[in-house]
């Protein structure tokens, strides 16, 4: 039996990667100084959850097999120091990855936006033909398990991450997996404590497509102008499969799809990001054996990836959805879709500032107008959260100059925010809460319940 612990088991690929290979036979351990919900409950109905918070390299000996490392962990780790003390293999969890697959067919989808709807689009589709296949995916979707998959199947789909892989190594995930079949997007500047030049961080989306193998299958987003840069260079020997938004039509609240027949097909997703995601989506699925006809069979009964325009409640006149929108990219097309589904209605959009890039106050600007397309926007973030991070303090009139909004309201205390929202009419209204976090534990559900 192999012996795998795990520094940082409480992340969100990384504590789901623990429970599928606990599922398959492995003996797993690790450890965390902080894990939250849904790892805690999840890691803890497989008898994974550690005993107690915090690091222990008494943990750590010659008996592993191996160390996954993740992200959240230092490089002054006293696990990891121990385990390279000991000369204990140590692996970033997306090298891992690569090494259970070496024998499979691998597709990436990467980009800054997009790539965890596609993902999970690609996955539902295989599932709903019965197709064998290994994933990876950063969300949890209905009717999968946990976000990782691996086995004996052919194929994995992996959800391509362009941020570093672990404190010690510093490169972009998506590059260990060496794909036949990549997917691109969207690219529009993220992690700037990263890549705080921006070329930098186009360049990593460059070297994918350079790397891709001899007939290797590059996709990209043609309507993108930084994607199709990437993607119309020359390459070698690969095919190269460009696509943009898929033809639809809105009507009454819902989207149809208007096939190559011109006959008209319901989906369950909408907005000008997910009819592009919907091609994207087709056209990986081309490469790895399913048709169009089969791929148009599934897609109507696809619902979305949690927290990715996901619906919180709704009446037969409001409303109300999340999303995991914090880029300034991802906000605007998330606000956009939602207002273009229900045109007739107002829409009150309310962002968080919880990433490192989103509460730099050189980055700010990339926000601005990002929430035009509501007819009320709100921004929140918490002067907390600022502190925990060691970042500078950001005023009221730092956010509406930088956004430049109009009638931008700010909040930075969750209970105001809250007061605030109970205190609309919301008849004939939506909602829309977009954030990477959790607005300092906003009960969604109970503000739904109240709201309508």
């Amino acid at each position: 039996m192999k012996k795998i612990h795990f520094i940082a088991i409480g992340g969100a690929a990384m504590h789901n990667l623990a429970i599928d290979l606990h599922n398959n036979g492995y003996l797993i351990t690790g450890s965390d100084d902080e894990i939250y919900e849904p790892s805690r409950s999840l890691l803890a109905k497989h008898h994974l959850l550690p005993a107690e918070i915090g690091w222990f390299p008494e943990k750590i000996s010659e008996e592993l097999t191996c160390v996954i490392l993740g992200m959240h962990a230092r490089a002054d780790n006293p696990e990891l120091l121990k385990a390279q003390a000991l000369g204990i293999p140590i692996y970033s969890y997306p090298a891992f990855v690569y090494l259970q697959s070496q024998h499979k067919q691998r597709v990436v989808v990467a980009g800054s936006h997009g790539k965890t709807t596609i993902t999970s689009m690609i996955l539902h589709v295989l599932q709903y033909h019965q197709r064998k296949f290994d994933y990876l995916v950063g969300a949890k979707i209905e009717g999968f398990e946990t976000m990782v998959k691996l086995s004996d199947a052919p194929v994995i789909v992996i959800e391509g991450d362009e941020y570093l892989s672990s404190p010690i190594d510093r490169q972009p995930k998506f590059l260990h997996y060496q794909p036949h079949v990549a997917l691109i997007s969207g690219i529009a500047w993220d992690h700037i404590n990263v890549y705080p030049v921006f070329d930098d961080y186009v360049q990593q989306f460059q070297t994918l497509a350079e790397r891709l193998p001899k007939s290797g299958s590059l996709i990209y987003d043609q309507s993108d102008a930084l994607v199709a840069r990437v993607g119309e260079k020359e390459y070698g020997d690969i095919q190269k499969l460009p696509y943009k938004a898929h033809p639809a039509k809105v009507r009454n609240g819902k989207t149809f799809l208007i096939l190559p027949n011109k006959k008209e097909l319901e989906i369950g997703v909408f907005g000008e990001h997910n009819l592009k995601n919907i091609n994207g989506a087709k056209l990986v699925l081309s490469q790895i054996g399913i048709d169009e006809d089969e791929f148009y069979e599934a897609i109507p009964s696809f619902k979305g990836a949690a927290k990715r325009l996901e619906l919180v409640g709704n009446n037969e006149a409001t409303q109300f959805y999340r999303d995991f929108a914090h880029a300034p990219s991802k906000v605007a097309a998330t606000t956009q879709a939602l207002k273009a589904q229900y045109p007739e209605r107002p829409l009150v959009a309310c962002l968080e500032l919880h990433t490192f890039s989103s509460l730099n106050k050189h980055f700010l600007k990339e926000y601005a107008h990002t929430l035009d397309a509501a007819d009320e926007a709100l921004v929140y973030f918490s002067p907390k959260t600022l502190a925990h991070k060691k970042m500078p303090a950001i005023s009221e009139q730092e956010i509406l100059d930088n956004f430049q909004t109009p009638h931008l309201k700010v909040f930075t205390d969750s209970t105001s925010l809250q007061s605030y929202l109970l205190s609309k009419r919301w008849r004939g209204s939506n909602l829309l809460m977009m954030s990477s976090g959790t607005f300092d534990g906003l009960d969604f559900n109970a503000l739904a319940n109240q709201i309508l």
